[in-house]
């Protein structure tokens, strides 16, 4: 559907209509930098509590704690006005993949391959000013 005010008589899309553009998919590219920042950061996480599981010898999944979150996740979806079901599938995949990280480290661990667990930098930094 053309509208007078997004084509030029040319057949181009108005300079207007392109700066908007331009200006919403730097906002997404913003947004999906964030995005993986966030979920390296939560990995860095949850590669220390697999590191902890497999000393302790606990187990790689935690069912309870999988229900609860996904509980959270989607009552937090529910109230951003995301669709819950689609934050429920993202955190189920980020939690099969964090198990089978696990998995792995208790592997690893249990034939004396594992490697100390990862740290962050502010793990070393000190405290903060």
């Amino acid at each position: 559907m053309t509208n007078s005010n997004t084509r030029t008589g040319t057949g181009d899309v108005d300079p207007a209509v392109r700066a908007e553009l331009a200006r919403l998919r730097d906002s997404i590219d913003n947004i999906d930098a964030a995005v993986v920042h966030m979920l390296a950061e939560r990995f860095k996480c949850t590669q220390q509590v697999g590191h902890l599981k497999a000393v302790h010898q606990l187990p790689p999944a935690d069912p309870a704690r999988e229900a609860s979150q996904i509980a959270r996740l989607r009552r937090l979806a529910e109230n951003a006005k995301l669709d819950p079901a689609f934050a429920e599938k993202l955190l189920g995949f980020i939690i099969a993949e964090v198990i089978r990280h696990h998995e792995r480290i208790a592997d690893d661990t249990a034939n004396g391959s594992a490697s100390a667990p990862p740290t962050t930098e502010d793990d070393t930094a000190g405290p903060r000013a």
